[in-house]
């Protein structure tokens, strides 16, 4: 299988390390404007309007999210639109119950535990070390960052962003497109397109 990393940069360098631990494709190339010249070897070789001349099969999503996660689901939706197949990206650390559902195009990275009947929609990235609880839902395009802890129960809407070390109690709904400030604790549920941090976590003007 041959494949090319969407964007380049710190997010990809990790994606990249996960899937050569495991049955690495061949990654022909990154694609990103804007980068410099390779990523751990692997050469950036233009910017996204090559992807449809490309003799690639597969891809993965290579930018990451500070707390806008539109690009990831533009390239997501890119690649996808051209056919091609979404890499999931488990690292070898990672424990996920047997009994989880996903999607395609996942990145779970080093240290992470995803328990019983836990659902991982398309595109989603659970970074290091983040706890996602039984009977977790995450929704297409989100983002779980570094240490993030979900207890059971909980929803995360479409493309929202769970920042650095936050916690959100069981039960609670975060809204699609909503995001969660690093270190928060989250104790009600989030509407939609809101920015909540501190803690408890509150709304932000």
């Amino acid at each position: 299988m041959r494949a090319v990393g969407l964007g380049a940069g710190g997010h990809a360098a990790v994606v990249i390390e996960i899937l050569r631990a495991s049955s690495a494709p061949d990654i022909v190339g990154l694609l990103d404007p804007a980068a410099g010249a390779d990523v751990l070897g692997v050469p950036v070789i233009g910017g996204d309007e090559l992807l449809d001349e490309l003799d690639v099969d597969a891809f993965f999503v290579g930018a990451g999210s500070s707390r806008d996660t539109s690009l990831r689901r533009r390239l997501f939706e890119l690649g996808t639109g051209l056919g091609l197949a979404p890499l999931d990206a488990v690292h070898p650390s990672a424990t996920l119950s047997p009994t989880i559902a996903s999607g395609q195009g996942i990145t779970v990275m080093a240290g992470v535990r995803v328990n019983a009947r836990a659902r991982l929609g398309h595109n989603v990235v659970v970074n290091t070390g983040a706890i996602v609880e039984h009977d977790c839902v995450v929704e297409d395009h989100a983002y779980l960052a570094s240490g993030a802890v979900l207890g059971g129960g909980v929803r995360v809407g479409e493309g929202a962003h769970v920042g650095l070390g936050a916690a959100v109690n069981q039960g609670i709904a975060i809204g699609a497109g909503a995001v969660v400030g690093s270190g928060a604790v989250v104790v009600r549920d989030v509407e939609p397109g809101a920015v909540v941090a501190g803690v408890p976590a509150r709304p932000l003007a």
